[in-house]
Parts: C-alpha cells; structure tokens; sequence
C-alpha cells in the first residue's frame, strides 16, 4: 500500500484507543521505528502483514485503517446528497408536524420501496441510496400520523427501517455520530411499531457502528443480550426471528474476536452455522429484503473473514473450499468472500491462487474492485514480488498498482 493518508489514520487509531507508539508496537509486534516512520509520514507504504498486525493492534478492520471504499459511484460524503439525508434525519427544530396520509398514500408501495433501498445498499449503490433516503424518511413519518391505530404501527415500523438503513448509509460514509443519531431514533420508532423483530435488527445495527468507533466490549454487550432476549422471548423460532438472532451472534463473534478472543469467537461461529440450517425449516414471511442477512452461506463468509483477519489462513482456504452461495446472499457479500480468499492465498505465499481469485473478482465486481484500498493493497503486494504469476500486469494495470 502506498497512502500519504496512511499514517495520518494511523496516528488517529491509535489515539483513539488510548495507546503510545510503544504500547501499539508492543500490541501488534511491529517495531515502534516503523510506527513511528508511517506516522511522521517518512514512510509511506507498509506490506500486508504489517498492516495486518497494526489493525489488530488497534482492534479495527484492515478496512478501517486502510480506509473504506467510498460511495462507488460518487464518493460524495459532504455534498448537497448527503446534507439532504442529515436533514431527513434530523427534521429542523420547530419544525411542522407531519400531516396525515392523503387518499393517494399507498403503505405496502412504500414498504416495497424501503425494501428495494436495501437491496441497492446490500448492491453497493450508496448514491442512489442517498438520493432515495428523504421521500422515503418523509413519506414514512406521514405513515406514523395516520388516524388508523394499525397502519400507525405499520407506518413507525417503515419509518424505524428508514431511518436504520441511513443509519448504515452513514457508517458506509464514515459518519458514525450521525449513524447513531439514525439508528437511536430508529429504536424509538420500532419501540411504537407492529414488528416485534425490529428492534433487535437496529441493536445489531448499533452494535456494528459501536465495532466501527473501536468500542468493542460495548459492542459485545448489546449483541449478546439482544440474541438472549430474543431467545427468552421465543422469538427464533421463525425464521425470520432466527435470522435476526443469527445476525446478532455473529455480530458478537466478531467483537470477540477483534479483542483477541479469537477461539470464543470461532466456537460462536460454529454454533450460528449450526443454528443457520433450521433456517430454511421454519415458517417464512416470504420477503428477505427487510430482515438480517441470516444463512448457512452468510456465516461462511463471516467464518472465512474472521480466520483471515485474525492470522488462520489455513482456516480461511478450508473453509471457503467448495462453497455454495444461496441464491439470497447478497452481491456485496460475495465480493467481500472473494476479496478474502484472495488475502488469505496471498498470507500463505499463494501468488497464483490470488490472482485467480482477484481475476474472478474483476469480473463480478469490476467497479467495487476498483475503488477498494484492500484489492489494491493485494495487488500492490503481489507486482511487489520478484516473479510475477500469469494474469498479474493486468490486474495492476486495471488498478494502477503498475504507475
């Protein structure tokens, strides 16, 4: 990787976690000169591994300290979009009262339309998110002033996956106080909703923001009393409800992990994949779109992530070998897997097998590829070795590693 941001994000991490270039150097076993060369901006570039060991010294996501890929097809964070979607989020002070639902209101177009937002986000399309995000916000809190005591419910429930999904729009933008702003007016609008899963789905929310600020234990909390509650209430034996106590454990899984407990979080795993099999046995609500992203295939992939980000590679090829990704499994979670694999054959000095793999996800995900600091960081470490495997140069060509 090659970054003058690098060690700007660096020195932020690292003072967001309370620790001294020693105690990071101590942390990750990356010695205390290089930290201190990245962050003096003396040293512009860092190999996989050590980018590795420094992320896990700091309790983040590789992806946090290389820094997300923006907004696909803008990279737009601050511009007149974005302020619109602050705005919906939170309505001026004083500001009128919503008016009730006129005759041409239709609640299930609505729904249908919210729905189709997370199908784009899930798609990577964060622009035509954001320019969906205000009529859909409005549009919802008229639902909640309907003078009908069930479309009321209904309409709090619309608007409570409204304001979450711009919650994770947030977050994708690296606005994590406006995504908690977001998602805590989105648990008061599911606490007046019909959807008894709702709430649950915004902690797992809130839970995956609080892993963005590097708050893990806090993070770890709520996910795991979230999924016991559900349990105590009876609530996974839908499987809708199970998706949603899926969700929330492998979201606790990936907490434990990122503070170190890796076996924890492995064994947490184990048990979801196990629990992901009654998935497809129990009564369905037949519209996936609205609820956690739950399955055999989905915990896979988080099984496959976790082993690579924390040092099993090994763990990561066996697992991903012979994968069959069900037809639900959302487009960016399967470029997320294949990004992985390709990071797993390059930790083990498989310079053929990333390649291939890189070479597949040109071809699902060309875009994406492009605009991602991680598949760049691969491919930069891959034309860095002194023989090239076949299909490199245009890999690096197609990223600009080569320039």
């Amino acid at each position: 990787m090659a970054n003058e941001d690098l060690g700007k994000t660096l020195r932020r991490l690292r003072r967001l976690a309370s620790l001294t270039q020693e105690e990071l150097a101590e942390r990750s076993s990356v010695s205390v000169d290089v930290i201190r060369q990245l962050e003096q901006g003396r040293k512009h570039s860092a190999r996989l591994p050590t980018l590795h060991a420094l992320a896990n010294g700091l309790g983040v996501e590789l992806t946090t300290l290389l820094g997300d890929p923006p907004a696909v097809s803008t990279g737009e964070t601050d511009g007149p979009r974005f302020v619109a979607v602050r705005r919906a989020v939170m309505p001026v002070l004083w500001g009128p009262e919503p008016e009730p639902p006129g005759s041409d209101f239709s609640l299930d177009r609505l729904r249908e339309q919210i729905a189709d937002g997370w199908t784009r986000y899930h798609a990577a399309e964060f622009d035509m998110v954001m320019k969906a995000l205000p009529d859909l916000l409005s549009d919802a809190r008229t639902a909640t002033a309907s003078g009908n005591e069930d479309d009321r419910g209904a309409g709090f429930a619309a608007l409570g996956k409204a304001l979450q999904l711009a919650g994770h729009v947030a977050v994708r933008m690296g606005k994590t106080d406006l995504a908690l702003t977001s998602l805590e007016r989105a648990m008061d609008a599911a606490g007046r909703s019909s959807d008894p899963l709702l709430l649950s789905m915004i902690v797992n929310s809130i839970a995956w923001t609080y892993q963005r600020q590097g708050r893990l234990e806090d993070a770890l909390s709520i996910a795991l009393r979230a999924a016991d509650d559900m349990v105590n209430a009876g609530r996974d034996e839908t499987a809708d409800g199970l998706k949603v106590w899926g969700a929330l454990t492998m979201s606790a899984a990936t907490s434990a992990a990122r503070s170190g407990d890796y076996e924890r979080a492995a064994a947490m795993m184990e048990t979801a994949e196990t629990e992901a099999a009654r998935v497809a046995k129990l009564p369905d609500s037949g519209d996936n779109r609205m609820v956690s992203v739950f399955s055999p295939s989905s915990v896979r992939i988080e099984r496959v992530r976790l082993a690579v980000q924390y040092g099993h590679p090994e763990d990561a090829l066996a697992l991903a070998k012979g994968m069959r990704l069900s037809k639900d499994t959302p487009p960016s979670w399967r470029t997320w897997l294949l990004l992985d694999v390709a990071r797993a054959h390059t930790d083990i000095g498989d310079a053929a097998g990333a390649v291939k793999t890189l070479e597949s996800l040109r071809r699902v995900a060309p875009t994406w590829m492009q605009h991602h600091t991680l598949a760049v960081a691969i491919v930069r470490d891959l034309w860095a070795l002194p023989n090239h495997p076949p299909g490199l140069r245009p890999l690096a060509e197609f990223l600009g590693v080569t320039e």
